[in-house]
C-alpha cells in the first residue's frame, strides 16, 4: 500500500477549473520512481490517463496521453483534460453517473511502453465539474463559507445524491507526528479520519483531539484539496480574523514508513515524506 501511494501517485491531488468557452480540466500530481524505487528526476515521462466508470476495471469514458517532465524531486504535475485525446472528451463526462476511477500508466523513458500503472477511486467529484453538468445543481453551501466551526474548502455530491464537504479549522499549531516512531498502518491516502484514529503516541493527534468531536488530521489527498482551494479559504480566514494557511509544510495523517509520514508542502504545492519526530504544522479538518 505504501509503495503504491508514493511510487505510483502521492494520492490524487485533484481540483477543477471551469471557464466560459474553455475546456474543463483536473489537476494531477505524482512522484515517479523506477523499479528500484529511485526517483526519476528532471526527465520527460510518457503518461496515459484514463477515467474509468463504475469500477477500477470499468469502461474508460475518457483517455488521453501526455509527456510531462518530472522536477528535481521526481514530481510530475499535469492537468487531465488538456492532453492528446485517445477516447472520448473530458467535457462530455457526466460526473453524476459515477463512481469514477483515475487510471494512470507511465513510461519512465518518455515513450508509450507503459510499465508503471495505478488506479485510484475519485472519492468525490470536484465541485466545479459536478455543478457544470446540466441538471445537477442543488448545492446550498459554497467554498469559503464559515460553517460548523471552520471554513468550507471542498464540496461535492456523494453517491447518496446529497451535498457533502470538507471544513478546515480556524487555527493551527505545531507538533510531531509521533514521539517514538512506530508503524500504526495509518496508510490511507484519502481517509484522514481512519488514519487519525490509529495514530498512537502522537502529539499531532492529541492536538487534533483537543479541537473536539469530529475533527481529524487530514489525509494527504485532503490536504491536496485544501492547497488547491486555498484562495477561497484564505480569503474567508482573513475576513473572519482567523489564522491564514501557512506557506510551509503541513502534516497529513497518511503514514509512509514506520519512521516517516507524508507532509504537503504548501510553498511548493507537492507532497513529501518527513521524519515523524519533526515538529511540523498541524491543522484539523472535518467532513459533513
Amino acid at each position: 500500500m505504501k509503495t503504491k501511494i508514493y511510487s505510483i501517485v502521492v494520492g490524487l491531488l485533484l481540483t477543477a477549473s471551469v471557464f466560459a468557452q474553455a475546456p474543463q480540466k483536473m489537476s494531477y500530481q505524482a512522484v515517479i520512481r523506477n523499479s528500484s524505487s529511485v526517483l526519476i528526476t528532471s526527465t520527460p515521462v510518457g503518461m496515459k490517463i484514463s477515467v474509468l466508470q463504475g469500477s477500477s476495471t470499468g469502461t474508460p469514458v475518457y483517455v488521453e496521453t501526455q509527456t510531462p517532465s518530472t522536477n528535481t524531486n521526481g514530481l510530475v504535475s499535469l492537468e487531465i483534460g488538456t492532453g492528446t485525446p485517445v477516447t472520448g472528451t473530458f467535457a462530455g463526462i457526466n460526473w453524476a453517473t459515477g463512481p469514477y476511477f483515475i487510471k494512470t500508466e507511465t513510461d519512465p523513458t518518455g515513450g508509450t511502453a507503459y510499465t508503471i500503472s495505478g488506479t485510484n477511486e475519485l472519492m468525490s467529484v470536484p465541485y466545479a465539474l459536478f455543478s457544470a453538468n446540466a441538471g445537477v445543481g442543488g448545492f446550498t453551501h459554497y467554498l469559503g463559507e464559515a460553517f460548523n466551526g471552520g471554513i468550507i474548502y471542498y464540496l461535492y455530491k456523494g453517491s447518496d445524491g446529497l451535498e457533502h464537504g470538507l471544513i478546515v479549522a480556524l487555527t493551527e499549531s505545531t507538533a510531531a507526528w509521533q514521539t517514538s516512531p512506530t508503524s500504526v498502518f495509518a496508510d490511507r491516502s484519502w481517509d484522514g479520519a481512519y488514519n487519525t484514529a490509529l495514530m498512537t503516541g502522537s502529539p499531532a493527534a492529541t492536538y487534533i483531539a483537543g479541537l473536539g468531536a469530529g475533527w481529524y488530521l487530514p489525509s494527504i489527498d485532503e490536504l491536496g484539496k485544501l492547497y488547491y482551494n486555498r484562495f477561497e479559504t484564505n480569503k474567508a480566514l482573513y475576513t473572519g480574523g482567523n489564522t491564514l494557511l501557512s506557506n510551509t509544510a503541513y502534516w497529513s495523517s497518511t503514514e509512509y514508513y514506520a519512521t516517516f509520514a507524508c507532509t504537503f508542502l504548501f510553498d511548493l504545492g507537492s507532497a513529501f515524506d518527513s521524519d515523524k519526530t519533526s515538529t511540523t504544522i498541524v491543522r484539523g479538518v472535518r467532513a459533513f
